[in-house]
């Protein structure tokens, strides 16, 4: 929804430190705040694709839940957004931040302890949790009912995780690169269910009536906006941004643009 490299320790900060030095420069849009970007005038959301309605390439543009929510950031501080589309690991394991692809990251991805020690997160912007999906019809109601048959997750998810925990040596786990995969594979037979957060998979089965959202488990996830560890300036930025929309009915009106209907308070 790890590790990648090689370098000895000291190699790779420096590394980072050269990288941060050449490439980081003051926004247009607020000179003398303290925020840095990647590109000058441009702030970089690494992503990975499909995920809708979070992110999804639609008549060649991205958009999504997460985008408009962006755009209001960067609208915030008088600058563009671009976003980047990039495997999920790299952004899961900081190594985007690391190598300055991006100023942040919106990609659907929940908070965890683990993520929290190689970026920081701002305050949740949505809830999510995992929930099984399957072909119209099919008996498979829990991940104990999968005994003897396969059920499929995205790579360094946390569904992944949750199936991994749950699923015991009976249940047969396939590993796919990226949502559009698993969802292929479960309309296709090609595994019995997949597992995924639940925003996405309800968002899917509207659209294919042969499929369905047989379970949710409640996992109590959160969603955030990350940023580079110790990037204060713009989680400050963003987190200001977040509030913003929530007072000023920016996010609802988002929301109920991706979903149809207003969030739950």
């Amino acid at each position: 929804m790890s590790a990648r490299s090689s370098l000895p320790v000291i190699a790779a900060v420096a590394a980072v430190a050269l990288a941060a030095g050449c490439t980081s420069t003051k926004s247009e849009g607020n000179q003398g705040s303290g925020l840095q970007l990647v590109s000058k005038g441009t702030l970089k959301t690494c992503t990975h694709l499909p995920y809708a309605p979070f992110q999804v390439k639609k008549g060649g543009e991205i958009v999504g839940f997460d985008v408009d929510l962006v755009d209001l950031v960067a609208e915030d501080m008088k600058v563009e957004q671009e976003v980047v589309n990039t495997p999920f690991e790299g952004i899961e394991t900081g190594q985007d931040f690391n190598i300055r692809k991006c100023d942040l990251a919106a990609a659907g991805m929940t908070i965890t302890p683990e993520r929290k020690k190689v970026m920081d997160f701002s305050d949740p912007y949505f809830n999510a949790t995992q929930a099984l999906i399957t072909k119209k019809d099919k008996p498979y109601k829990k991940i104990e009912d999968l005994k003897g048959h396969k059920l499929g997750y995205q790579k360094a998810t946390t569904g992944g995780i949750y199936a991994k925990k749950h699923a015991g040596k009976d249940v047969d786990l396939v590993e796919y690169e990226d949502l559009g995969l698993l969802l292929t594979a479960v309309k296709t037979g090609k595994v019995d269910a997949g597992i995924m957060d639940n925003g996405v998979l309800l968002d899917y089965v509207k659209s294919n009536p042969d499929t369905e959202v047989t379970a949710e488990f409640d996992t109590g996830e959160h969603y955030g906006i990350a940023v580079r560890k110790g990037n204060d300036a713009l989680l400050k930025q963003v987190n200001a941004s977040l509030k913003k929309a929530r007072s000023n009915g920016s996010y609802d009106r988002i929301y109920k643009k991706w979903f149809g209907t207003a969030p739950q308070s």
